[in-house]
């Protein structure tokens, strides 16, 4: 009980901070003019602060580690010196990694970084996985794949983290959208963790959760007239995307004594919870390959704007995304104990698919109408 207690208290901890900090961002954003500024493919209509996210990774660094060394103070720590050793080199990589998206976040947000150094960065960040010893190893049966060499798991490690860093980033496009959905991912994610009793896993997706929920409630219900609305920029949506990646390739690999805690399939139940950035990407990158268009100029093709395109208002389309992907992970946790993985990967993006169909269908209607 006590390190549920000590995870509390860390939740606690970002929460309170992130609730003193980012006033205070606001009150430097107004002061410097550092805005970001609507333009015809933004939903907003006003200038509108977009460092939120620079209070993320020291509110996460601070409470993480303040609150691991009160375990070890307490007694709560990893059981073995082994453990340890492995757990600390896995949070330095981590930590390594995070500072780089850090920096290149607010450089983009300040002044603007062309894709292919934004690249580059996020590559580099994602080798801090495998050089930790983390990499996806096991498919668990999904399209028939059980073990994966490490000459093949290691690239796809590096592939999957910078494509779910930029799936996040993407998805980041009307209030709470981005900043919900990893709000979900985490809670999975450290409900999972608490339930392997992995603490120090556990404590770092719900310090995220307690360090976004100050910036959600700016974010969503913040008022543009009178400076109290502010955005995530990319400093944010790196962050998180980065968090997230590392969850999924820790809960995916496989280790002797994971066939003995995990019941279901990891690769599923990580890809449900990220799926509708996931999926997302994948569309419109598809879009405009087959379309002949440049693949990372910004459109108006993402889901929230198709949404918007079908009448939705932003938080009423923000709202029902979040429960499109609440019930999307909820199927598949329930569906991967009765039926095939692969099935039950192929029905997600069966319905993803269906369902955009009947949103263009929709949006088509409303055109015809002249709405």
């Amino acid at each position: 009980m006590e390190n549920l207690y000590i995870l509390i208290l860390a939740f606690v901890a970002a929460v309170i901070l992130g609730r003193i900090i980012i006033p205070n961002i606001l009150i430097i954003s107004l002061r410097k003019r550092l805005f970001d500024e609507p333009n015809e493919r933004k939903i907003h209509k006003r200038p509108v602060p977009r460092l939120g996210g620079v209070t993320f990774f020291p509110v996460i660094l601070f409470s993480l580690s303040v609150f691991t060394a009160v375990r070890l103070v307490t007694g709560n720590g990893p059981v073995s010196v082994e453990r340890a050793e492995m757990l600390l080199c896995e949070f330095l990589f981590l930590m390594g990694g995070l500072t780089l998206l850090y920096v290149l976040g607010i450089a983009d947000d300040l002044v603007g970084v062309r894709y292919r150094k934004k690249f580059l960065v996020q590559i580099v960040s994602a080798a801090m996985f495998p050089l930790s010893g983390l990499y996806i190893n096991n498919f668990y049966g999904l399209f028939g794949i059980y073990l994966i060499p490490a000459e093949v798991g290691i690239p796809l490690t590096m592939l999957l983290v910078v494509f779910i860093t930029n799936a996040v980033n993407l998805i980041d496009g009307i209030d709470g959208l981005a900043s919900g959905l990893s709000m979900v991912a985490l809670v999975v994610f450290g409900v999972v963790f608490v339930y392997l009793q992995l603490w120090c896993y556990a404590m770092l997706a719900f310090v995220s959760v307690g360090v976004i929920i100050p910036f959600f409630s700016y974010n969503v219900f913040g008022n543009a007239d009178m400076g109290r609305k502010i955005f995530m920029g990319d400093t944010g949506s790196l962050t998180l995307g980065f968090i997230l990646s590392f969850f999924v390739i820790k809960y995916c690999m496989y280790t002797p004594d994971m066939l003995l805690m995990v019941k279901s399939s990891p690769v599923l139940i990580s890809f449900s919870v990220l799926l509708v950035p996931c999926l997302d990407v994948v569309r419109v990158v598809m879009r405009r390959a087959r379309n002949k268009q440049p693949l990372f100029m910004p459109d108006k093709t993402h889901i929230h704007h198709k949404f918007l395109a079908m009448g939705f208002s932003p938080r009423r389309a923000m709202v029902t995304i979040q429960l499109m992907s609440v019930c999307f992970c909820a199927f598949t946790m329930v569906a991967i104990h009765y039926v095939n993985n692969t099935l039950v990967f192929v029905i997600d993006v069966a319905t993803w698919t269906l369902l955009h169909l009947w949103f263009d269908h929709v949006i088509a209607q409303r055109k015809k109408k002249g709405l």
